[in-house]
Order: structure tokens, then C-alpha cells, then sequence
């Protein structure tokens, strides 16, 4: 039986590490879903030495000594598990304030992430004006028209998007006073009206920094755990405390960034909505990079409607970021026309290779069931060649442009000063070591031959998704994690996975649904059916208290 076909070597280890071992085929890997073996994984390092819990907990100690246990059970009955149209009905009915709202998240965050036998390390830092600035929403609340769905309601942000207030750290050490101006999409946020609730913990570097390291860890923040198996399962990456940290409760919603997978794949493992959008759709500006080429954020969430409500929170042309300008003004409202989505009619390619996953096989029968016609196909061996230089070569000139253009004041210019700071105190700094930081070093290439691996790249890419959409008229190509988020990477496709239920040890899959670009309306009406329909999402037991 053929391998993943996204499972190649240069994939595996770049922004999101894929779920599976790239050496096991998929009988393997179907066979491996189903042992019994839930020893816990070691770790060279769990908890953050560079975060202090009393700094980060100053701002917010008399406010949260006057919300009380009854408070929180109050609030919690009203928000716990409830997408954001559910919870600005009930602040609307004024049975809820956007001041209690940020602080039962502030308690969960205190309660269940960090120096404890649940903790999960999922949270870098918090903005210290959190409640001060949802007293200023409850005073505005119903005084302007039009307020978005976001208003009021706290976002928390991986750490490598630009936010003022806070530093953006990239789970650094050496970014850990990287103040700066916010992000392009973090403007957006407040214009809109959210309240940035913190920072969420990372693959650091967004996973293309160590060789080996896990999902998850960065030495600003510490390895972050899944809550679906703490120290069991893995919390997949880079974006891994964004998605754990929605699963959990302690944030509503949450922004993660993808290169190739960082937000398919914490999603995924986390049991939530995860929307990797067409390059473009939302701007880089202000974001620390991998690769100008195929980075983009997107909305990380427990359900379909808040991933939409989120993404048009965000949206935008900037100016600044020549794919958003490229990309032209989405007039789309993405959460206006998810009821009116059908999937009667829709045709969706099931890939063969897949149908021995049992979950992938039930969540096909449930599109049927829902109208939808499956078309099984034999999916086609294409390599993705020189896709680690793709990102060695991006890196090496976006790195240094973000810190010009975006960094704050740090004393760095380009990757070789990030390695040399890190090697003065290698255990600290980089317990996992640094190699993919010194293989961007190592790499060069002439503007012709890079030119010429990003044409391939998004060739090949491309090809794997069209011809069989083509052939066989698909709206649409059905995978599951982030299996195959290296091809939509190159090809600049969309992706949206969605919870499709959970392996006998527990254990968190999602369905993917992979379109066209630009298609992000019909991915989420498409997915909210699902959604609907299967219900398959259920809340981590330890953190439902």
C-alpha cells in the first residue's frame, strides 16, 4: 500500500510535524491508531523556566479574588462550550458582562494551565489590560450599530502575530522582549472590537527551529499537552497552544498560523474547527515568518460558526503584504450564509488510500447520509521536491525583513545572530538543539533556481488536487489531520478540518476538506453541515470542571 504521499522527508519536519511516522505505511499507521499502548511520551522539559507566574498573574489578582466560585459556576453554566453567537445572546439579555466573560476565562487559564498535575502550558502570556478594556465593551455594548459577532469576546493569539502590550516571542528566548505595534490582522481584531485576551504557546520558531523536538515546546513556554491524553497524545503543530487551549475552555477562540499543517494538525488532535485559508485572504503583515511564500494565519475554534465569525474578524486588504493586495477585497461575510449550505449534489474524492481509517469511512457515510455524492480515487504519487530549501531560502530573507520592518528593539538582524545568542547558553536557549536554524545558514541558491523551486513546488502541488478535481468534478477532496497539508501548502488550496471523533485510547481526528482557492464560504458551509450533522466533538474530560 502506498505511503501518505504527504508524508515525505523534507515535509515532515516543517512547520507542523504530520501526525504520523513517515516510515509506516498507511496499514501501519491505521494499525497503529488502535494498540493499547498509552505510556506516556518523555519529555526533555515540560514546564516553562522563563515565565514567572506572580508577574504574570499581578495585574489580575484583585479582580479575580472578587470572582468567586459561585460567580464562576454562574458564568460558567451560560459560555461553557458555547459557540459566540450563544454567548452575546446572553450578554445581550444582560444576564453576563464581557468583564465576567474575560474573567472565567482568566480563572480556567490560572486553574488548569500551568505548575500542576492538569496544567497544559498552553498560554505564553496575557494582556494585562484584559479587564479593563471589557469594562470599556460593556460600557459601549448596543451604542454603536453593527457591532460584529467578535465584540467583546477574548482572542487569544499565537505567539509569533505582533500585539502591542505584550512581547511576541515566537517561544524564544531570544524575542522575549520583542515588543511591537500590532499585527495587520490584530488591528482588524480591535477594530472590530475583540479583546485580546494573551499569547498562546508554540512549536517554537512555529516548528522550523529543532530536528527531533517535539510538537509543542518552545523554551519561553514549555511543552504544551494535549488534553485529550496529557503527556499521552500529541498536541500536534506549531500553532499546539492554540488548539489546545480551545479544547480546553481556556480561550473561546484562538489565531494560529500555517506553513504547511500548523493549524490543520493542532486542530485536528485537539478536537476543534481549524481553518487554513487561501494565501492572501489574511495578511502576514506583522507576523514572525517561515516563508513569504505559503504563511498565513487563520481562525482556530470550537465550532464552525466561530471559525467563520473569526476569520471575517480578521479580513482585510493590507497594503503592505503583496499577496493580500493580490488576493483583492473578499466581499464575503463568512459567517452570513452558513445555513444556506447544501450537500446535495456536492461531490466530495475520498482517497482509497485512506478507507482503512475507520473513522474517515463513518464520516464519509455521514456526507452521503447528508446528500452528498463520494468518489473514491487512486491518489497520485507526486514528490514535492526541495520543499525544506523552499523554506530554508524563504526564511533566510524573511526573517531578517520582519525584524526590520515589524521586530521591536532586539538585537538581532538575520538567523545567524538568533543562533549565535542561543548558543551562548545552548541548555536554556535551545534544549532540542538548533539544527534546522543552522541549515537556513547552510543554504543558498541563485534567484533563478529558487524561482524555479517554488514553480515546481506549486505544479506538483497543484496537480495532486486538480486533475482528479477535474477529472471527476469534485467541490471538494477529503483527507484527514494534516495528511495532506504539505500539497495544499504548495498548491495555495484551502483547508478546513473538523472533528470526526476519536480512536479507543482517545485520541482526537479530523476530517479535512481541501478546495479551490478562494472557495473558504463553500469549505465552511460544507463544514458546518458536517458539524451539524455528526456532532462528534465532545469536551476532554479533566477540563470540563
Amino acid at each position: 500500500m502506498k505511503k501518505l504521499l504527504f508524508l515525505l522527508s523534507a515535509v515532515v519536519i516543517v512547520s507542523c510535524k504530520n501526525d504520523k511516522d513517515e516510515n509506516l505505511s498507511e496499514a501501519e499507521q491505521v494499525q497503529s491508531d488502535s494498540t493499547t499502548n498509552v505510556e506516556e511520551i518523555e519529555f526533555k522539559q515540560v514546564d516553562s523556566k522563563m515565565i514567572n507566574n506572580d508577574s504574570l498573574w499581578k495585574p489580575f489578582e484583585a479582580d479575580l479574588s472578587e470572582f468567586s466560585t459561585e460567580v464562576y459556576e454562574e458564568v460558567k453554566a451560560l459560555v461553557f462550550e458555547k459557540s459566540i453567537p450563544e454567548i452575546q445572546e446572553v450578554i445581550a439579555s444582560d444576564k453576563l458582562t464581557y468583564e465576567e466573560l474575560a474573567l472565567f476565562y482568566l480563572t480556567r487559564i490560572k486553574e488548569y494551565d500551568r505548575e500542576n498535575e492538569l496544567s497544559l502550558n498552553s498560554v505564553i502570556s496575557l494582556n494585562p489590560d484584559l479587564i479593563k478594556e471589557a469594562r470599556e465593551k460593556d460600557e459601549q455594548k448596543g451604542k454603536t450599530e453593527n457591532q460584529h459577532p467578535i465584540f467583546g469576546i477574548p482572542v487569544l493569539l499565537k505567539d509569533n502575530i505582533n500585539t502591542s502590550g505584550v512581547p511576541t516571542t515566537a517561544g524564544s528566548v531570544a524575542l522575549k522582549d520583542n515588543e511591537t505595534q500590532d499585527a495587520f490582522i490584530v488591528e482588524r481584531l480591535k477594530e472590530n472590537g475583540a479583546l485580546i485576551l494573551g499569547k498562546a504557546n508554540l512549536s517554537e520558531w512555529a516548528n522550523f527551529f529543532c530536528e527531533g523536538c517535539p510538537n509543542g515546546f518552545s523554551t519561553m513556554g514549555g511543552q504544551t499537552l494535549n488534553p485529550y491524553g496529557r503527556k499521552i497524545h500529541d498536541t500536534g503543530g506549531s500553532s499546539s497552544g492554540s488548539g489546545v487551549a480551545v479544547a480546553a475552555n481556556l480561550a473561546p477562540v484562538a489565531v494560529g498560523s500555517e506553513t504547511s499543517g500548523s493549524i490543520l494538525s493542532p486542530s485536528s488532535s485537539n478536537s476543534v474547527v481549524g481553518l487554513k485559508p487561501t494565501i492572501g485572504v489574511l495578511s502576514r503583515g506583522g507576523i514572525v515568518p517561515i516563508s513569504s511564500t505559503l504563511d498565513t494565519p487563520g481562525p482556530i475554534t470550537k465550532s464552525v460558526i466561530d471559525n467563520a465569525i473569526l476569520l471575517d474578524a480578521m479580513a482585510g486588504v493590507d497594503k503592505a503584504d503583496p499577496a493580500s493586495t493580490n488576493s483583492g477585497e473578499q466581499k464575503t461575510v463568512y459567517y452570513a450564509n452558513l445555513e444556506k449550505g447544501t450537500l446535495k449534489g456536492k461531490r466530495f474524492g475520498a482517497i482509497k488510500s485512506l478507507m482503512e481509517d475507520t473513522l474517515y469511512v463513518r464520516a464519509i457515510n455521514d456526507l452521503k447520509n447528508s446528500g452528498a455524492e463520494i468518489i473514491e480515487f487512486e491518489a497520485e504519487e507526486i514528490d514535492l521536491p526541495n520543499f525544506l530549501r523552499l523554506l530554508n531560502l524563504d526564511m533566510k530573507k524573511d526573517l531578517p525583513a520582519y525584524l526590520k520592518n515589524y521586530g521591536g528593539d532586539v538585537a538581532y538582524k538575520n538567523v545567524q545572530d538568533v543562533i549565535a545568542y542561543n548558543e551562548k547558553d545552548s541548555v536554556n536557549r535551545a534544549p532540542y538543539g538548533q539544527a534546522l536554524f543552522l541549515g537556513i545558514v547552510k543554504d543558498s541558491a541563485t534567484e533563478k533556481d529558487f524561482t524555479a523551486i517554488k514553480d515546481t513546488l506549486k505544479t506538483n502541488g497543484t496537480r495532486f488536487f486538480e486533475k482528479p478535481m477535474t477529472e471527476y468534478k469534485l467541490d471538494a477532496v477529503l483527507s484527514i489531520n494534516n495528511y495532506h497539508a504539505g500539497y495544499a501548502a504548495v498548491a495555495k488550496y484551502p483547508a478546513i478540518t473538523v472533528p470526526m471523533g476519536y480512536t479507543s485510547e482517545n485520541q482526537p481526528k479530523g476530517l479535512t476538506f481541501i478546495g479551490k482557492p478562494f472557495s473558504e464560504e463553500k469549505l465552511l458551509q460544507t463544514a458546518y453541515i458536517f458539524e451539524k450533522t455528526t456532532k462528534r466533538r465532545k469536551t476532554p474530560e479533566d477540563y470540563n470542571e
